[in-house]
């Protein structure tokens, strides 16, 4: 069955990953750039995934990478762009890019994890120690199931040694300064003062000077590794003495492990098993997936939601629709008719693939709403579809729907659209235009043979002088 769409215009067309706006290096008069997504995603491979051997970790990678790129698109629009290049969002090296992390990102194009229909928070780190730590103990605003504390025992045959440093006081007074940061006066020594379920640092004491300050051992981290570099405190897994660090891992342990990846690279493992491992429950694909539909079943059709209680009305005006149309049109029902209600705009065009200007992608008997004031269309489209015969053009299907929606459309078309022009999705304007035109020559068509034989020419075909008629414009056209 031809694939039909509802034009809305609501946003610009989404035909393919626009560009990201990157400011690779910090600062605000610093060069800010466009980055087609492949080429993000191979750039933030050279400058994160040193460590990687196994060319399946590494394209797992290239998928968190690509999906943490598109879930904080637009974290930095206060200040004119889309993502930074430094470890605040993700480490970008465009001249360390290679023809294999080229064909890493090559390899997984377009690739991205969802959960319940939306871009995964696709977090990683270099090395868990061989515990991955729960999001909450680092983002506790983040709603994020799929990021749960579990042993890793990839990265515990890794085998990586652990680490030690010895810190100077003023050292860290000054990389604490530098992040606005509070501190005592002097730092003699620091304290663990909490820990998460997981055993990492959560809280830390310095004092120095008879004074003592509590701070975060997230930021305590991050401050010191900008600062000093982030062979200092690799990771929140550590004991501390004094001034003297001892611990395991790198980085806050959330999500992909490199190092466990690497390892499950090595032992045969593929990139898709190695995201499941670290991301369960999310899903992998080009389009989202994973949404929890309800099902509300009426008399003549059935409507899926995942706000039930929100959208029960949606339920019984859908049936009365579809009633008053099937009467209006002389059109019977087809037995079956599915409406799947998306939440939202963004889940939509995820779970579909369609632009966010396309309201409704109907196919058959089945409808994929993004909004309910596309509904009566797209239940004139059930019945158009049910009852067209074979080869019947796209433009008087789609021209019928929108006559029957609006008889009184203006009458300016001299020609019908190609089908082309309607069935794009790169171009607002041209659908936009298309459909006018479609719904215009049908209209005209009513006004010389009247309704109830148009409507005839669903199930007989178009009637040879509409069909010469027609070809001869498009030949004229195409002079």
């Amino acid at each position: 069955m031809r694939r039909l769409l509802t034009v809305l215009l609501l946003a610009p067309a989404i035909a393919a990953p626009q560009p990201l706006k990157v400011r690779p290096q910090p600062g605000v008069n610093s060069t800010t750039i466009e980055l087609p997504l492949e080429k993000y995603v191979a750039a933030v491979l050279a400058g994160e995934a040193s460590v990687l051997e196994s060319d399946e970790a590494l394209k797992a990678l290239a998928v968190a990478a690509r999906t943490f790129g598109v879930y904080a698109r637009g974290r930095h629009a206060s200040e004119g762009y889309d993502l930074c290049g430094t470890t605040h969002c993700q480490r970008l090296d465009l001249a360390g890019i290679t023809p294999r992390l080229e064909a890493a990102a090559a390899a997984t194009r377009g690739e991205l994890l969802w959960f319940a229909g939306k871009p995964a928070f696709a977090v990683y780190s270099l090395d868990c120690g061989g515990s991955i730590e729960d999001v909450a103990a680092v983002w506790p605003e983040i709603a994020a199931p799929y990021l749960r504390r579990q042993t890793d025992p990839y990265c515990v045959r890794a085998a990586v040694p652990p680490w030690e440093w010895r810190a100077k006081g003023a050292d860290l007074l000054a990389a604490l300064g530098a992040s606005q940061l509070r501190a005592p006066r002097t730092i003699e020594r620091v304290a663990l003062s909490g820990r998460t379920a997981s055993g990492r640092a959560r809280e830390l004491t310095l004092s120095g000077g008879g004074e003592s300050v509590r701070i975060g051992a997230g930021a305590f981290r991050l401050a010191v590794g900008r600062a000093l570099g982030w062979n200092t405190v690799r990771s929140d897994r550590y004991e501390v003495s004094g001034l003297e660090f001892r611990g395991t891992g790198a980085g806050h342990g959330v999500g992909l492990c490199q190092r466990g990846a690497d390892r499950m690279g090595m032992e045969g493992h593929s990139y898709v098993e190695i995201l499941a491992f670290y991301y369960p429950g999310t899903s992998l694909g080009l389009t989202g997936r994973g949404l929890r539909w309800t099902r509300l079943g009426g008399e003549s059709l059935t409507l899926f939601t995942t706000h039930p209680d929100r959208d029960s009305a949606v339920l019984a005006l859908a049936e009365r629709q579809l009633r008053d149309l099937a009467q209006r049109t002389n059109l019977p029902a087809p037995r079956g008719v599915e409406i799947r209600l998306y939440p939202d705009v963004e889940t939509f065009r995820n779970a579909t693939g369609e632009p966010g200007w396309v309201a409704a992608h109907t196919s058959g008997v089945h409808i994929d709403l993004q909004t309910a004031t596309a509904m009566r269309h797209e239940l004139l489209h059930v019945l158009v579809e049910a009852r067209a015969t074979a080869g019947l053009p796209v433009w008087f299907r789609e021209g019928l729907v929108g006559y029957l929606e609006n008889p009184r459309a203006p009458r300016t078309a001299a020609k019908p659209p190609a089908d082309a022009d309607l069935q794009q999705t790169a171009d607002a304007s041209r659908a936009r235009r298309a459909y006018d035109e479609a719904t215009a020559s049908v209209a005209r068509l009513v006004d010389g043979y009247g309704e109830a034989t148009v409507l005839s020419w669903l199930a007989a075909g178009l009637p040879r002088e509409v069909r010469n008629a027609n070809s001869t414009a498009a030949a004229t056209k195409s002079k």
